[in-house]
């Protein structure tokens, strides 16, 4: 699997910690130490579909390739506009991409990375050419009023267009914890529409999970880790023993956006140079589920 080019769309609507202090008992001290976070874009008339679709059109203007040439269309989200259909659907239907077949995954923080092994898996059958795409409106699901999460949560999109060629598939080590499903929560109920989450115990969760999957892996040139917290992916580092140079990060100008903060941070890499072709990449994600989810490809 060969990523062709990338693209991430992002809401015009720019809120940063100084901006939460004014409705919260927060500072943007307290909130940039704690977790690296120093802004994040907020939506107002966009959403998961629109932004996806941005990326989707960004995509297929950069790499000349026609709506018709795709095979298939992945979304990765866990807040999605409709129950049904699924924003892969609309967003084929909105690009008249009448060949591809269409579908969304919902691993939270992890979507975009087992949305990428999917992908993969296709690209070694019939198919040739498809759209992998990570987009959320975390906004939606954030009680405003709750310290703990407000000031964690951001909005945005990401996206790869993936060819297939003559590389073996990559490897992957994709893993699932459901009997930790109470840690971290969206939905709960009729009563509980927003996020639930035991932060200490992801925290745990990650450093000990995280680290276990990157050391099951091969080593590689960059980590692309899930924009969760900048403190948690420093200390991930430590144990791996990696350079924090091979941990690129951007949670200070996004915050967390889920399932769209490693396309969105691979975008960056390769736009300012960081990231080359050649290069050997890991992306990891991790979170909701719980699960978690690496991949290793050659950029």
């Amino acid at each position: 699997m060969r990523i062709i080019t990338t693209a991430m769309n992002i809401p015009m609507r720019q809120v940063t910690n100084d901006d939460l202090s004014q409705t919260l008992d927060t500072s943007d001290e307290w909130i940039s130490q704690r977790t690296g976070i120093r802004k994040r874009y907020i939506a107002s008339t966009e959403t998961t579909y629109s932004m996806g679709l941005a990326v989707a059109q960004d995509l297929l203007t950069q790499s000349q390739v026609a709506p018709a040439a795709l095979d298939f269309i992945i979304v990765a989200t866990m807040s999605p506009d409709h129950l049904t259909p699924s924003e892969a659907n609309r967003i084929q239907g909105a690009l008249k991409a009448n060949n591809a077949y269409a579908f969304s995954v919902n691993v939270a923080c992890a979507g975009f990375v087992y949305a990428l092994h999917l992908a993969a898996n296709l690209l070694n059958g019939t198919a040739t050419c498809g759209l992998v795409i990570a987009s959320e409106t975390l906004s939606r699901l954030v009680d405003w009023q709750d310290r703990k999460t407000a000031v964690l949560f951001g909005d945005g999109a990401g996206g790869v267009l993936v060819q297939r060629d003559a590389q073996p598939l990559p490897i992957s080590d994709l893993h699932s914890f459901g009997d930790n499903t109470q840690q971290l929560q969206v939905g709960a109920g009729i009563d509980s529409p927003y996020f639930a989450m035991d932060g200490q115990a992801v925290y745990q969760f990650a450093l000990r999970e995280v680290v276990a999957s990157l050391k099951r892996m091969p080593p590689a040139d960059i980590y692309l880790l899930h924009q969760a917290n900048a403190r948690m992916l420093q200390a991930i580092a430590r144990k791996v023993h990696l350079p924090l140079t091979q941990v690129p990060h951007n949670m200070a100008e996004y915050g967390n956006t889920s399932a769209a903060s490693i396309p969105i941070l691979l975008h960056e890499c390769i736009a300012d140079g960081r990231i080359t072709r050649g290069q050997k990449l890991l992306l990891c994600g991790f979170g909701g589920g719980l699960a978690v989810g690496s991949i290793l490809l050659t950029y």
